[in-house]
């Protein structure tokens, strides 16, 4: 299950770009929090800090225990705004989470038992259609992955949600397909193989084979001249009779 981590804020008084400005030269970002029963709150977070948190990467799918002048609330990132030019946090936005609440998140998926897949051992390639899943869970049981498992799977076989066993309580927001997660496909050199086989049998018939039907004459059609008629065929029109023997 998702850690929780320890993240301070500090109460922010005022709206709008000025008081934002202004918070931003005093080295914290602007923030709010929002969700739940109570009404938003303007928060600021210490730059630095919040900076490691984006640059690992799982910022937006990590939860939080927001301490707010020693008031604790659970919270999640739902949205952080980069500045294009320093590529530095300038807005955060946190959702609360109480108890019982549920959460939609992407869910890595990891995958499993690659030896015991045949197609991998053939020299197939693992396709991997999605690497998250959007899934609705509990706040209280987000799971760190979903695993799939490769064993017995071949080249051409593919792996769809349902055969996911999929944690407790979480659900995937696609619910009305059973989508494709990852499929093993055949090596490139094998495509290329057959590709080419098939571009070999619609290809036209030899030159050889061509000059040869060229060469022989049409049916009843005299042979060339000089030539000897073919054996029981009978003499040309006009043609000279052997003078007889004496």
């Amino acid at each position: 299950m998702r850690q929780v981590q320890d993240l301070k804020a500090e109460a922010r008084n005022g709206t709008g770009k000025g008081p934002s400005y202004q918070t931003r030269q005093k080295g914290f970002v602007p923030a709010v929090l929002y969700g739940g029963k109570a009404d938003p709150e303007n928060l600021s977070v210490e730059r630095h800090t919040l900076e490691r948190q984006v640059e690992t990467g799982n910022f937006l799918t990590t939860l939080y225990m927001l301490d707010i002048a020693g008031k604790k609330q659970r919270v999640i990132p739902r949205a952080v705004q980069i500045d294009p030019i320093s590529d530095r946090p300038v807005h955060v936005d946190f959702m609360r989470l109480e108890e019982g609440a549920k959460v939609k998140i992407e869910i890595p998926v990891r995958f499993k038992n690659h030896d015991a897949s045949p197609g991998l051992k053939k020299g197939g390639v693992l396709n991997i259609i999605r690497h998250e899943v959007l899934m609705l869970c509990p706040a209280d049981h987000i799971p760190d992955s979903i695993e799939a498992d490769l064993t017995g799977l071949d080249i051409h076989g593919t792996i769809h949600i349902s055969s996911i066993k999929l944690p407790e309580g979480a659900k995937p927001l696609i619910r009305e397909r059973d989508f494709t997660i990852a499929s093993i496909v055949a090596p490139t050199s094998v495509i290329e193989e057959q590709r080419a086989a098939a571009a070999a049998a619609a290809a036209p018939a030899p030159a050889a084979e061509e000059a040869a039907a060229a060469a022989a004459p049409a049916a009843g059609a005299a042979p060339a001249a000089g030539a000897a008629p073919a054996a029981g065929a009978a003499p040309a029109a006009g043609a000279a009779k052997a003078a007889p023997k004496k």
